[in-house]
């Protein structure tokens, strides 16, 4: 309710802006037909061409933000282009030139339209040119508004927010038709402020482009940060508990979300609320390169296997974090490969993660066979209690044969539980865009190749590239052979998200653990010489420690170029 009022009240203060001027006087132009046949149609005809113009704008911008690789630049270049309208309004006059001619033209087919004697016509047709003359000045609450839109998707809120909007853009007009021209003198006494305020914002949008495409915004933060906060993150995250209800049950949290957003199913024809209705579900959000979610799998293939002839449904929603995961092909090899044989629906555009307001990977969504939610769980861990909300939630249903006691499982590899006594280096993202821990001074270069050179005496946690790579903002990427990443870390296990540049093109790599081979330190994806290779986008475990807790140097060693990182993670 607070966000409609604020789209309410930003669409109202719209008014105070400048550029609002030209639209005034066709307002004024109808105050002496009256509300009904002058003020009430013209205030339609303008909310709905302004709605319909935010909406084409938040299409436009949700376009530009699925499109995955390019989105970042396009919204950059957007952002650039508002600034400099903001800080040169003759630009902005130009630009918005052709919408304020298609306004003029309307205007003038609304008094042909008077003079034949329509009624609310004319006043109409003036509302859809006021509309188009209107939108352009929509102020910064809107730009939130159409940002979210974006970056949400199309949904039932969005369209209310933008309605609200138009609705408080209506108010203002309205107050303009009851107190006349007092409002149009007010307003030109106040665009001298209003313009360099106007100015100010623009200086300030452009100074945040230019901070945004040269990393600033993230290096500067994680050289000022006293300590890396993702271990800590990652601590709460897998200590958050299921909800847990009174003494007589569990608390119903919502209902089950619409699974129509799916992009492709895995494993089943395409899965429906209404098909589940009779059900208990397990929704299990997951994407193949999340070491949380692949310690995870092994107790839910198990649940869905135990509970399977109860009426138990486990549904996977793939829902991706890189780039590479968005590949439809790489996810069902991922199944296969991972022997996952529930189904799985493929959510590449989040939209199932937004229907149930997730927010984490892994997530678990317990729902009753009623199609209410009546628990969830955020991360790793509490397996026990999560099979005995299912037992329950089985039971509640009329099942009467629930299998008790809980599964017994020992995950191998990469799956195997993590071991939080040894654990003492947080997930560290290779690309700008989430780079932490980076050992040279200032930031990579982002987007550009460059030769690196790493010490070997770094500090804990502490990492850096050798040879010649491109750091873009999920990956780094090796351009020449002989190229190697090091890292100083405390841990178990250490994994690393690799893949080949080039599909169908593997690299080989070595793995040195304080400058020898690995030994019986190695990983499921190396041998004792340390020797293994890259063949598919995915999380490869490169060391499993058999010792005491301790510090160690990493260093993987690539023996071709191709190679890409993406992220560090431990065990």
């Amino acid at each position: 309710m607070l966000l409609f009022l604020l789209a309410y009240l930003g669409g109202a203060l719209t008014i105070v802006s400048p550029c609002i001027l030209p639209v005034l006087p066709f307002v004024f132009a109808r105050a002496e037909k009256g509300f009904v046949r002058g003020g009430l149609p013209l205030l339609v005809g303008m909310a709905l061409t302004f709605a319909v113009v935010a909406s084409l704008a938040a299409v436009g911008g949700g376009w530009a933000v699925r499109a995955n690789t390019y989105g970042r630049d396009v919204a950059l270049a957007i952002m650039a282009l508002f600034g400099i309208t903001l800080l040169f309004p003759a630009l902005a006059d130009r630009l918005t030139r052709p919408l304020v001619a298609l306004g003029g033209r309307l205007s003038e087919r609304a008094d042909g339209a008077e003079r034949a004697g329509s009624s609310i016509g004319p006043s109409f047709l003036l509302g859809i040119a006021t509309g188009l003359l209107w939108a352009p000045c929509a102020g910064p609450i809107l730009g939130v508004i159409l940002t979210g839109a974006a970056l949400e998707g199309a949904s039932v809120g969005t369209s209310l927010l933008l309605l609200a909007y138009a609705l408080g853009a209506a108010t203002s007009l309205a107050l303009a038709l009851a107190v006349g021209g007092r409002v149009f003198v007010a307003m030109k006494r106040s665009l001298g402020a209003g313009e360099w305020i106007r100015r100010g914002l623009g200086v300030a949008v452009l100074a945040g482009v230019v901070a945004i495409g040269f990393g600033l915004d993230t290096g500067i933060l994680s050289k000022l940060s006293l300590a890396d906060t993702s271990g800590l993150e990652e601590a709460l995250v897998e200590r958050a508990p299921v909800d847990r209800g009174a003494d007589k049950g569990l608390m119903v949290d919502g209902r089950l979300a619409s699974l129509s957003g799916a992009d492709a199913w895995i494993n089943s024809p395409p899965l429906t609320a209404q098909s589940l209705r009779g059900k208990v579900v397990v929704v299990d959000f997951w994407t193949y390169s999340c070491i949380n979610c692949l310690r995870a799998l092994p107790y839910v293939e198990a649940w869905a296997e135990k509970y399977k002839d109860q009426g138990l449904v486990v549904i996977g929603v793939h829902t991706p974090e890189f780039a590479f995961e968005h590949d439809v092909g790489n996810v069902r090899k991922a199944v296969a490969d991972l022997h996952v044989t529930y189904p799985v629906a493929v959510d590449d555009h989040h939209v199932i993660w937004r229907a149930f307001h997730n927010h984490s990977w892994p997530a678990h969504y317990f729902i009753d066979a009623t199609g209410r939610v009546r628990a969830h769980q955020f991360g790793e861990g509490d397996y026990a209690q999560s099979e005995r909300i299912i037992q329950m939630l089985l039971a509640e249903a009329g099942r009467k044969t629930v299998p008790g006691g809980v599964v017994a499982v020992a995950g191998q590899g990469a799956e195997a539980a993590s071991n939080p006594a040894m654990v003492g280096s947080p997930e560290t993202y290779i690309g700008y865009d989430a780079a932490g821990f980076f050992i040279l001074p200032g930031n990579p270069f982002d987007d550009m190749a460059h030769t690196y050179s790493t010490p070997t005496d770094l500090e804990l946690n502490a990492w850096g590239l050798v040879g010649n790579w491109t750091v873009g903002p999920q990956q780094a990427t090796l351009n020449t052979a002989g190229g190697a990443i090091r890292y100083r870390f405390r841990a178990r296990d250490l994994h690393l998200v690799l893949g080949p540049a080039t599909a169908g093109k593997p690299v080989r790599f070595r793995v040195v653990i304080d400058g020898k081979a690995p030994g019986a330190n190695h990983g499921v994806d190396t041998d004792a010489e340390g020797l293994g290779l890259i063949t598919s986008q995915r999380l490869y475990q490169l060391v499993r420690m058999q010792g005491a807790p301790g510090d160690h140097l990493f260093e993987i060693q690539f023996l071709d170029p191709g190679a890409q990182a993406f992220v560090f993670t431990f065990g």
